[in-house]
C-alpha cells in the first residue's frame, strides 16, 4: 500500500503540472483531440476498430452510406459526447457509486443505433436487447469469466456503491483503479460494461483531481490490452494462500492490477506532456507548416500567425493581416485554407481566429496519437473477455 500511495502522488503531481503553461483555449481544443482518441482506443479494446477519419465525419454529422461503418461512426460519436459530459462537470453531482455507472451506461447506450443495442446468446442464437442503463436480469458468461449471477448484481452494485461512491483524497487514485476491475468483475449491464467501466474512471479521476481532458487511460490500456486483460484476469482468482486476503477474491491480484493501472496512468500523462510541451510543439508546427507550404497546401507565412494561436489563444481578425504582413483582403485568402482544414476556427464573422486539433490533421502535430501497439504478452488461462 505504502507504493501505491507514493505512485498516486508521484501521477497526481505529473498530472497537475501537464498544460499548465497552455493557454486555456488551446486547453480546449486539445480536449477535443483528446475526447476522439480516447473514443477510438476504448473502442478498439472492444474489437471496434473505428478509423480516425470516421470518428472525424461523425462530429461533423458526415455519415457513410455502409450501416456498419456508419453505425460504428454514431458510437463514436455518442462516446465522444458522454465524455464531453464527464469533462464539463455535468455528472459531478453524481458521485463515483452506481448512479454514476448507470447515468453512463445509460447516455451511452440511449445514443446508440438501434442493431448495436441487440446481443445474440451464443448458446442459444436468441436476441437480446440492451436496456440503457439498466441491470442486466440475465446471467452471463465472457469469455471463461462468469460474473455474479443477475438476482445478485443488484446487492453487489450495492456494495460497489459503499465501497467506491467516497474515497479519501489520499487513497482516491487507488479507488479509481481497484473500482475498475470491480466494476468489470461484477458486469452489471448486458453489454457496454467495458466502455462503461473506461468511463467511469475517467470521471473517477477527474474527480480525485487528478484525471481532465488532456489525457486517457484507455490509449495506455489499449496499447498494453493483453497485460490489461490478463491484470484483471489475476485480480479475479481466489486468494492465493492464507496471507491473500480475507475475501473471495485475491487481494494481491487487485494490488497488482491497481498497480499496473496507475502505472498506466502515469505513462500516459507523461506521453501527453511531452507531445504539450510548448518549444517541441512549436518546433513540430513549424515542420508541419514548412511541409505543407511544400506542397502548396498552405502559405509559409502562415506560422507566425499559428504559433501567436499556440501561445496567446486567439488572435483578433483584425490583427490577422499585421501579423501575415500583408493586406487585409491576402489575410483572408491565406487562412482560408486553414479554415476548410479544421485547423483554424471562428465562432463568428467577427470573432477570433482560434487554433483546433482535427484528427486529420494530428499525425504530425502528435505523433502516435493514434498508432494501435498491441502487447505481446499472452494472457494466463481463463483470460478476460471485455
Amino acid at each position: 500500500m505504502p507504493a501505491l500511495l507514493d505512485k498516486s502522488f508521484e501521477l497526481g503531481s505529473a498530472a497537475n503540472r501537464l498544460g499548465a503553461s497552455l493557454h486555456p483555449l488551446v486547453k480546449r481544443a486539445v480536449g477535443d483531440l483528446v475526447r476522439s482518441m480516447n473514443c477510438y482506443y476504448s473502442n478498439l479494446i472492444e474489437g471496434h476498430d473505428t478509423l480516425p477519419r470516421d470518428i472525424d465525419r461523425a462530429l461533423k454529422s458526415e455519415y457513410v452510406a455502409d450501416p456498419k461503418r456508419r453505425n460504428l461512426q454514431v458510437e463514436a460519436r455518442g462516446h465522444i459526447e458522454v465524455q464531453a459530459m464527464v469533462d464539463h462537470g455535468d455528472l459531478d453531482a453524481m458521485g463515483t457509486g452506481q448512479n454514476l455507472v448507470r447515468m453512463l451506461h445509460r447516455e451511452f447506450c440511449s445514443r446508440l443505433p438501434e442493431d448495436l443495442l441487440w446481443i445474440e446468446n451464443p448458446d442459444t442464437g436468441e436476441r437480446i436487447r440492451v436496456v440503457p442503463g439498466e441491470y442486466r436480469t440475465r446471467d452471463v458468461k465472457v469469455g471463461r469469466h462468469a460474473p455474479v449471477s443477475a438476482e445478485l448484481v443488484p446487492s453487489f452494485m450495492g456494495h460497489f456503491d459503499w465501497g467506491y461512491s467516497k474515497s479519501r483524497p489520499s487513497t482516491a487514485v487507488i479507488a479509481a483503479a481497484a473500482s475498475h476491475h470491480r466494476l468489470a468483475w461484477i458486469h452489471p449491464f448486458m453489454d457496454g460494461n467495458g466502455r462503461t467501466a473506461r468511463l467511469h474512471s475517467h470521471a473517477f479521476l477527474r474527480r480525485a483531481g487528478v484525471g481532465s481532458d488532456l489525457w486517457s487511460v484507455s490509449r495506455g490500456l489499449a496499447r498494453t490490452v493483453d497485460r490489461y486483460k490478463a491484470a484483471l484476469a489475476r485480480a479475479d482468482y481466489p486468494p492465493q494462500g492464507a496471507t491473500d486476503g480475507r475475501g473471495t477474491l485475491s487481494e494481491r491480484g487487485l494490488t497488482e492490477f491497481v498497480d499496473y493501472f496507475i502505472d498506466t496512468c502515469a505513462d500516459q500523462v507523461s506521453y501527453m506532456g511531452n507531445l504539450l510541451e510548448p518549444s517541441g510543439f512549436l518546433e513540430r508546427l513549424r515542420t508541419f507548416v514548412r511541409t505543407e507550404a511544400d506542397r502548396s497546401k498552405v502559405d509559409i507565412k502562415v506560422y507566425e500567425l499559428l504559433a501567436r494561436m499556440f501561445t496567446e489563444g486567439e488572435i483578433a481578425k483584425a490583427n490577422a493581416a499585421a501579423i501575415l504582413g500583408v493586406s487585409d483582403r491576402q489575410a483572408r485568402r491565406i487562412i482560408q485554407p486553414l479554415i476548410a482544414r479544421g485547423l483554424v476556427v471562428s465562432e463568428g464573422k467577427f470573432e477570433a481566429y482560434r487554433l483546433a486539433f482535427p484528427l486529420a490533421e494530428s499525425d504530425l502535430l502528435f505523433p502516435r496519437l493514434f498508432t494501435q501497439v498491441r502487447d505481446e504478452t499472452p494472457p494466463p488461462p481463463g483470460g478476460y473477455g471485455m
